[in-house]
């Protein structure tokens, strides 16, 4: 596999990436960071750089001279499998109970995290979990089964005490060849530890004299490193700056982030600019002397690591939103029907033609799209419709236009931006390029935003931050719902918006 970079037309970077077949993938664009700059008071604007990245996860070729990975949550799931058969066996029964206490022990392991990958796997750490869960399971299908055949649930019982310990033998001899993969080269994933001090030194020299853990330290990334030279165990690399180039160039599979000269605000906006590119990020927590460490958090060598959680457009449950997308809009679509016709014919009469209002807006990666929305007052020039923040107020708007902004009715035309894939229903709300540019230049935040797709609704317009509201603020939220999204906070701001229309909330 070979990344390369090409300068694209309006001057930022591509990202080529061929993979085995020969074909190539272009990652789109996105604004990734920010770069402070003296602003026209003296003060510090921030303006960013166009690179990109490609937002699917690469693969890489195994060999100790490559990023190679044996994947864990593969092999344990094979290894739990082969436990479950083997149980079976030995108790000597195959009836649909024991099927159904099998698939629900194989659930409560996948919900309790025993299938994720980890630094330093140890079968004692997994074997509470792995008994709990499994007797979990037996207990609730021998409930059932007990009223009907007192026999069939012993052998329930007997069943997932078998599977859990063979579980656990099985898991002992799989994290053994883990080990001594990493050990021998023939597996590890290549690592850049962000934060030249003391504690990045440490980290760097503990995972080159322990390799069973499979980090493999290229080097380090610091603006302003504070270990001297001599003291590496591992080069620098590059600055803050740097970590993304550094990435793609070096086929990097692991970030660690250790204590530096960079400040913690500074961090957050780095490390934000690799929610597209194939890695995965650990940080030391602060204090870490007196973190009480958690069965969710990895060792290394007496130094606690913390996964930085999946951003969430890179997850399966990801797949599920546009197909949620997708199924509801086309349903609104056909329902309010007769509302969008008796709206455009009202529009029609009141405001004149065209009905739908058409306007430029900033989408997913920074890129605009044309939104759609019931025209409620026809603005004098482009300029007006571009660069003029409310219009709630305005005088020459007619009581039609007044409707629908207030039951936010004239935004119902954006359901077909979200068949078309420009939105989602939920997310942060679309801006204008010119107030994009201006509060990029005053609120650091505010483009993080842009790493999904722009919504219908969104966190902070449920909070009440619509109109002339805290921008600050707006990303705030917006950022926070990224940063934990799940289906069901979806579900809950959109019944949350169902709400505040019920209530005319709309401005």
């Amino acid at each position: 596999m070979r990344v390369s970079k090409e300068a694209s037309g309006d001057g930022g970077t591509d990202v080529i990436v061929d993979g085995d077949a020969g074909e190539s993938v272009r990652g789109p664009k996105r604004l990734v960071e920010q770069a402070p700059l003296v602003g026209p008071s003296g003060g510090h604007a921030v303006r960013s750089r166009r690179v990109t990245a490609a937002p699917q996860r690469l693969r890489w070729r195994r060999g100790p001279t490559r990023n190679a990975h044996l994947s864990m949550p593969r092999l344990l799931v094979g290894l739990d499998l082969a436990a479950c058969g083997l149980a079976m066996a030995i108790v000597g029964e195959l009836s649909v109970r024991v099927l159904v206490a099998a698939m629900v022990t194989l659930l409560l392991f996948a919900v309790g995290g025993l299938y994720r990958s980890r630094l330093s796997p140890s079968v004692l750490d997994d074997l509470p979990r792995l008994a709990g869960r499994a007797l979990i399971a037996g207990a609730l299908v021998t409930t059932i089964a007990v009223f009907e055949d007192g026999a069939s649930g012993r052998r329930i019982l007997e069943f997932v005490t078998i599977f859990a310990a063979v579980c656990a033998v099985l898991r002992a001899g799989g994290y053994a060849v883990v080990r001594w993969t990493r050990r021998h080269g023939v597996v590890g994933r290549r690592t850049l530890i962000l934060g030249a001090g003391e504690l990045g030194g440490q980290l760097a020299q503990t995972l080159l004299d322990h390799p069973e853990i499979g980090l493999r330290p290229l080097g380090l990334v610091d603006d302003d490193p504070l270990l001297p030279e001599d003291r590496r165990p591992v080069p620098l690399l590059g600055g803050s700056q740097d970590l993304v180039d550094v990435i793609i160039d070096r086929n990097v599979g692991n970030v660690v982030v250790a204590f530096g000269s960079l400040r913690e605000p500074s961090v957050v906006e780095v490390l934000r600019s690799c929610d597209r590119l194939a890695c995965e990020i650990f940080f030391v927590p602060r204090l870490y002397e007196l973190y009480a460490t958690s069965p969710d958090m990895e060792m290394v060598w007496g130094i606690p690591l913390v996964r930085m959680r999946r951003a969430a457009f890179r997850t399966q449950a990801w797949r599920l939103k546009r197909a949620m997308d997708v199924a509801l809009a086309g349903l609104a679509l056909v329902l309010l029907f007769p509302l969008l016709a008796a709206s455009a014919l009202a529009v029609r009469a009141r405001v004149g033609s065209p009905v739908l209002f058409r306007q430029q807006r900033v989408g997913l990666d920074g890129r605009p799209f044309t939104l759609l929305k019931f025209c409620s007052l026809r603005p004098t020039d482009v300029a007006e419709s571009s660069q003029r923040w409310n219009v709630g107020d305005d005088e020459r708007m007619t009581s039609v236009g007044r409707v629908l902004r207030r039951t936010s009715i004239d935004e119902l035309p954006q359901l077909w931006n979200v068949l078309c894939g420009d939105m989602s229903l939920v997310g942060p709300r679309p801006e204008r390029p010119y107030f994009v540019e201006q509060f990029t230049s005053r609120f650091p935040r505010y483009m993080a935003r842009h790493r999904v797709p722009a919504g219908l609704t969104g966190s902070a317009q449920v909070h009440g931050l619509r109109g002339d509201t805290s921008i600050a603020d707006r990303a705030r939220f917006d950022n926070y719902y990224i940063e934990n999204w799940s289906l069901w906070l979806d579900c809950r701001l959109l019944l949350r918006t169902v709400g505040q229309v019920v209530r005319a909330a709309g401005r």
